[in-house]
């Protein structure tokens, strides 16, 4: 990966280095390269990585949903590190890998419930740029969820836009955390008109 970041990863060093290097081999089994990118400015990683960690403390949102809303927005950015994580932590997490790996095409699998493919549909049509929520989407996850998980979901939207969308832009890729741990490829997604292939 160092060789495709537009920003050379560095030594992450220091005390407060040390913390982020035990709790990565704790959370993953190792330190990301990308790490290295994030580490030319601690208080953007620092702060990135609290509000991550605010965001897996909420629980409106059914942990599924919230994980295949994830990989949605990932998914419609195109960020392979994003998507790649996430079904790794859906696996630590003991998802049901099956469904997890369908995410990226999740408009041609038969695996989703009509649930869980509204929260797919809302978390694409809320990353896309301008926002393509409809009024009609949203009234149906707020009878069917409730406003406290719909404005979680809105949030984990947002925030995975933020990740993803840094992520691409430094060119931080998959660095393939999924195949470590033996888990099938993620699906191949098709086209959607007006997203990245």
């Amino acid at each position: 990966m160092n060789s495709e970041t537009r920003i050379p990863p560095i030594e992450v060093t220091g005390a407060f280095g040390a913390l982020v290097k035990f709790g990565a081999r704790r959370m993953i089994g190792r330190v990301p390269d990308s790490i290295g990118v994030l580490w030319h400015h601690k208080t953007v990683m620092k702060d990135s990585m609290g509000i991550g960690r605010k965001v897996e403390g909420w629980h409106e949102l059914a942990p599924d949903l919230a994980t295949y809303a994830a990989m949605a927005s990932a998914a419609t950015i195109g960020c392979s590190f994003c998507l790649d994580f996430n079904y790794f932590m859906a696996h630590n997490h003991g998802l049901d890998e099956a469904k997890v790996r369908e995410v990226p095409r999740w408009r041609e699998s038969t695996v989703f419930t009509p649930l869980e493919c509204r929260v797919m549909e809302y978390a694409e049509a809320a990353s896309q740029t301008p926002p393509a929520v409809t009024d009609e989407l949203s009234d149906a996850l707020l009878a069917e969820i409730g406003p406290a998980a719909l404005v979680e979901l809105a949030a984990r939207v947002s925030f995975m836009n933020m990740t993803a969308r840094m992520n691409v832009a430094l060119g931080i890729h998959s660095e393939e955390f999924a195949d470590a741990c033996g888990l099938a490829p993620l699906a191949v997604r098709s086209t959607v008109p007006g997203t990245p292939e």
